[in-house]
């Protein structure tokens, strides 16, 4: 399954390997497609693949450590 998502990473995240930590552990395949990083907050949209329950831990998880999800639809790059 795949999922279209653009996270927003708060400042004291931007830093941090918290993508690559949730990919690794839910085996989800992130795909980022736009990024942008400043000092004071993080940008990403990304295409995320795997399984539908993995996902969801993945997105849950993420969200626990404060980084806001949104779900998106149609071309992710405009």
């Amino acid at each position: 399954m795949k999922m279209r998502v653009k996270l927003t990473f708060p400042q004291h995240l931007i830093k941090e390997p918290v993508l690559f930590t949730m990919a690794k552990k839910f085996d989800v395949m992130p795909n980022i497609r736009r990024a942008r990083v400043t000092d004071t907050v993080g940008e990403m949209v990304l295409e995320l693949e795997g399984e539908e329950d993995n996902l969801k831990k993945g997105m849950q998880t993420l969200k626990d450590h404060g980084i806001e999800v949104e779900l998106i639809e149609g071309d992710v790059i405009e």
